[in-house]
């Protein structure tokens, strides 16, 4: 079956439970938009001659960029991805500030959802959204690959480069890691129900360098590092930069001169990540509380008690440091 009609039934069947309040890609408006541009037709059709095959004299079209089809399709295709993204991170962080409440609380905020009971209502939350991810991703992916195809040009390629720069790649995005570990979490801690999904995250938090592994529909793999860059080990009281750079707290504080009670928001604005150079990346950093779960694991116990420890004294050490600074300021002595 081809992707187009997977991705049409895909949301027909989620459109009324889940789809009907998110963005996703318009995959087959785009498509038209490709065969739309006149411009295009006419150059490609003069490269071919009267026997219907291609004229190698004529190849130029394919290294050719149209204005016309250019700001057709990609203003558009932006436009869906900062949607998509957006309507994604926004879905996450409710589920996961619904994971947080207790007892009452919880019950009654999915109650107001579903008549399903708690439980069944987070699972079923969080299995779409890892699909809805998964499957606009993979959409956004060929049709940039079908753009490419009818231009026969890198556009396409180059959009995504550029989408990755501006953060708008949803398989980029530090939510999926938060949702692939919370995922990981919740079925533990449900006695390991699925719902009979199978589970497209796995963690290997024991090779020379842990990672977290996506598996997408069309067997694609995707690898995220859990290195953090500045001290090479795998990362403690994990955040992520808006940039989308993991990082350990005491390490990313370090980095942007802020002392570790401070937190990372009290860094300057001009501050950059220490990996991709980027400037003002930690004015909202985002703090992977699923992923810190996680990694506190069995196979990551004695581990975490010596950062956990060290952690605490570099803290305290620091604080100390401040206040008898500020104290010196105040008295003057």
């Amino acid at each position: 079956m081809k992707f187009g009609e997977t991705f049409t039934e895909y949301r027909q069947t989620h459109q009324e439970r889940f789809m009907e309040k998110c963005r996703y890609v318009e995959y087959k408006r785009l498509k038209k938009v490709l065969k739309s541009c006149r411009r295009c037709r006419a150059v490609k059709d003069s490269s071919t001659d009267d026997n219907g095959e291609e004229d190698e004299s004529s190849l130029f079209w394919q290294y050719e960029s149209c204005p016309l089809c250019d700001q057709m399709f990609f203003s558009e295709l932006m436009k869906e991805a900062s949607d998509i993204a957006g309507c994604f991170s926004s879905r996450v962080r409710r589920l996961l500030q619904f994971h947080v409440h207790n007892g009452m609380q919880r019950y009654v905020t999915f109650l107001r959802q579903c008549f399903a009971s708690p439980q069944q209502a987070t699972a079923q939350e969080c299995r779409m959204l890892i699909e809805y991810a998964m499957m606009n991703a993979v959409a956004m992916r060929k049709i940039l690959k079908k753009y490419d195809k009818v231009h026969g040009s890198e556009n396409g390629r180059k959009f995504r480069s550029k989408m990755r720069a501006e953060h708008m790649e949803i398989l980029q995005s530090p939510w999926l890691i938060e949702l692939g570990s919370f995922y990981v979490n919740f079925n533990e801690s449900s006695g390991g129900s699925s719902g009979g999904t199978r589970n497209p995250f796995s963690f290997d938090l024991t090779a020379t360098e842990p990672t977290m592994t996506l598996i997408l529909p069309d067997s694609v793999k995707l690898e995220y590092n859990l290195t953090c860059a500045i001290c090479l080990e795998l990362v403690f009281n994990p955040y992520a930069l808006s940039c989308g750079h993991l990082f350990c707290k005491s390490c990313a504080c370090s980095a942007a001169f802020v002392m570790i009670f401070q937190g990372l928001k009290a860094a300057n604005p001009d501050s950059k990540c220490p990996l991709c150079r980027e400037v003002g990346v930690y004015s909202n950093p985002v703090h992977m509380m699923e992923l810190d779960l996680l990694l506190k694991k069995d196979s990551c116990n004695q581990y975490w008690k010596e950062r956990l420890a060290a952690e605490r004294a570099e803290t305290v050490k620091q604080s100390k440091i401040y206040w008898a600074l500020q104290t010196k300021y105040m008295v003057g002595f």
